[in-house]
């Protein structure tokens, strides 16, 4: 079997980790959950169940040294076809999610295609209008792009998916290493020249990011608030989608384990502030309000980008799209991966023919999601009011990601035995860390899962 470096397996689960997550839905989660005090709220949430699901996940992998799939019904001896069942849906919700997941990374292609063209009809009007107006009008080339302009979103879909498939077709090493060792820190690169620009070139921007961000504000804090940290921090580190055991399945023996987790969790939570930091630095610069929602990266930044001049703003939205291309790519790959894996490792076959098959079906599922935004079409195949790409959303991220993980956790918590989890941590944790991570395994993540779970269904 290949097995990644230390190093490797910490810049590939980091590199699933550090996606869209971060540089999307953080940034509009915590502008509309008033700042810093959800951000230690959510890094709270990440320490208490975050990490032990992971380090639980992780332990599935490296124990059974096999696909997801198989993981689960490899360590026990009883209920194997249902655990077996656990394993396939988590790695199916790790593909559904990619099927339009790569749609999303289209939209960031077109938008660095943009940036180069100084946002066309964006800047006309960046510093001529109301910000209102102005947003208006970003807003519409928005979504005039989502509902209109198909062939473009197709050509840009095609793209990125040739590019993941080309990455995950060379294997563990020569593709998802490889990749990650050059694409993680030329991010981490661009988000320090981006964020050097945004100390120096603002005037007060920065500095109300800052506190916007560092600076505690706790009458903003209530039950929701608590729930959507929770999502978050689920959602942001890859938990539920079967990475996190694939990718342990081909770690190296004498890894510590528990170093190996905190790293890959301090890189993505330092990402994802500096993400918001560069964000909220030219929100504030702009006077424009934080409490934006989705639309805070495709329709308000380039109408910042573009009040910054022909020029600066160019490349400034160049670099910012291209650091957004590079975190959707890297998370793409690993949510690729376990299928990959699964199919390599149960049917044996190439990692070719495993990836043809994938492909087609990702091609199948990821034109109908981005056809199901486009006017005149997508209205035709709603399910239960949804158009097909937020129905997928929708069953990905509030049913299955919850379901895996509390199924991931009870499986750890009540199923593998003790003395096998305390063989593998025990070298790498004192005993007293241990026993407070599978007393979290156990009952707190997993009732902190189920909490999220019935709020996402039936919220208040």
């Amino acid at each position: 079997m290949n097995r990644f470096s230390k190093l490797g397996y910490v810049l590939a689960v980091a590199g699933s980790a550090v996606g869209l997550g971060n540089a999307w839905k953080f940034p509009y989660v915590v502008g509309n959950n008033g700042g810093s005090a959800f951000v230690l709220l959510y890094l709270g949430i990440c320490l208490v169940v975050g990490i032990p699901i992971f380090l639980g996940e992780l332990s599935i992998g490296k124990l059974s040294e096999s696909d997801s799939v198989n993981a689960f019904s490899k360590l026990t001896d009883k209920f194997k076809g249902f655990w077996k069942a656990v394993g396939f849906t988590s790695v199916l919700t790790g593909y559904i999610i990619a099927c339009y997941y790569v749609v999303v990374i289209g939209w960031v292609l077109y938008y660095i295609f943009m940036a180069l063209g100084g946002f066309g009809d964006i800047s006309m009007v960046a510093n001529s209008a109301s910000f209102s107006e102005a947003f208006d009008t970003s807003k519409g080339v928005f979504i005039s792009f989502l509902t209109q302009n198909w062939l473009m979103q197709t050509l840009c879909f095609f793209a990125v998916l040739a590019g993941c498939v080309f990455i995950v077709s060379r294997g563990i090493i020569g593709g998802i290493e490889r990749l990650n060792t050059y694409m993680m820190p030329s991010l981490f690169i661009l988000l320090l020249v981006m964020l050097a620009y945004s100390i120096s070139a603002s005037s007060g921007g920065f500095s109300e990011a800052a506190r916007f961000l560092l600076v505690p504000n706790f009458s903003k804090i209530n039950f929701n608030s608590f729930l959507e940290a929770l999502g978050l921090a689920f959602f942001t580190m890859s938990l539920g989608i079967a990475v996190i055991i694939t990718y342990s399945a081909s770690l190296n023996d004498n890894a510590n384990f528990l170093r190996s987790t905190f790293s890959v969790v301090g890189i993505n939570i330092l990402l994802a502030i500096m993400m918001g930091l560069i964000i909220f630095t030219f929100i504030f610069e702009f006077n424009a309000p934080p409490a934006q929602g989705p639309g805070l990266v495709f329709m308000s930044l380039p109408l910042l980008f573009a009040k910054m001049g022909s020029v600066v703003g160019t490349l400034m939205g160049v670099g910012f799209f291209v650091a957004l291309l590079f975190a959707g790519v890297t998370s793409a790959i690993s949510i690729i991966e376990p299928f990959t894996f699964f199919l390599v490792r149960n049917y044996n076959i190439s990692r070719a023919k495993a990836l043809c098959i994938l492909g087609a079906g990702m091609v199948i599922i990821g034109l109908a999601s981005l056809l199901s935004n486009v006017s005149g079409v997508g209205e035709h195949y709603q399910i239960f009011g949804m158009g097909f790409l937020d129905f997928l959303d929708y069953v990905a991220s509030k049913i299955l990601m919850p379901l895996c993980g509390i199924g991931a956790a009870i499986f750890v918590g009540f199923v593998i035995k003790r003395d096998g989890l305390e063989l593998l941590f025990l070298p790498h944790m004192p005993k007293a860390v241990f026993e407070i991570w599978y007393i979290c395994i156990r009952f707190i993540a997993p009732a902190c899962v189920i909490a999220v779970m019935i709020n996402a269904l039936w919220p208040r």
